[in-house]
């Protein structure tokens, strides 16, 4: 088969943040597959197709670029940060699983992207800097209760965490239980980032004890970061730094 499929990951927001290896895979494709405003971050020009879906058709999009990738294109399926984080990667291979013979032996390449949690956490200092994990609070695609358990026991663990999809319209009450059960476990003074827009001039970081943590600082633009208890604020004129330490004592 002379047809392709790479997978790649268009960083948090800024072209600065996209990989010369992302670039060079767009710049030898002949269609573009992906979320409508993915898409459209894309240069058009001649001999290159775009092809725009809605949100939640993630595995219609893996299925139409197999298809494409079979009949001879090269296609590039796009996502935002790394697209094997919550991204259109495990939907392409999900799809490969379940379909036909010949989509198993197409080249499907992965190429990573920054994430918008590795962004982020850049942006305010290192509070990634121990042992971290990362979850997204969308029920779209698993339960509410299986969110809260992995919520829960990371806390319990005393991780740091990375949260994706925190607070949407249409679900606005879970964030305001994910704060309730952080408030369970851990101790008031626990360290929030609320990272908006990361990597974009409409970038914003906050950062606040968990005890003033709100529901409405997070939206589905937010990425949000929990320290460990180990998490320290250093204090200077500007916008503080936060880390967290490479080491934990005996």
């Amino acid at each position: 088969m002379t047809g392709s499929v790479v997978i790649a990951g268009l960083g948090p927001g800024t072209d600065a943040m996209v990989t010369p290896e992302v670039n060079q895979a767009l710049e030898s494709a002949t269609d573009v597959v992906g979320y409508i405003p993915y898409v459209r971050r894309i240069a058009p020009r001649e001999g290159l197709t775009l092809h725009e879906s809605d949100n939640r058709v993630e595995l219609d999009r893996a299925r139409h670029a197999l298809e494409m990738a079979v009949s001879g294109k090269k296609v590039v399926v796009v996502s935002s940060g790394d697209p094997g984080v919550f991204a259109m990667a495990s939907a392409v291979f999900e799809a490969v699983e379940d379909g036909p013979v010949e989509w198993r032996n197409l080249s499907i390449q992965v190429l990573p992207g920054i994430t918008a949690m590795l962004a982020a956490a850049a942006a305010a200092g290192a509070p990634l800097g121990h042992d971290f994990c990362a979850i997204n609070l969308s029920d779209n695609l698993k339960p509410w209760p299986l969110i809260e358990k992995r919520l829960r026991l990371a806390a319990e663990g005393d991780f740091a965490m990375g949260f994706y999809n925190p607070r949407s319209k249409a679900r606005p009450e879970g964030f305001a239980r994910v704060l309730e059960v952080l408030g369970e476990v851990c101790e008031p003074e626990r360290l929030i980032i609320f990272a908006r827009a990361v990597s974009t001039p409409e970038q914003k970081i906050r950062v606040v004890p968990l005890a003033e943590a709100t529901p409405d600082m997070a939206d589905m633009r937010t990425v949000v970061l929990v320290g460990s208890s180990r998490t320290r604020l250093i204090r200077r004129d500007g916008a503080p730094y936060v880390y967290t330490p490479r080491s934990v004592p005996e």
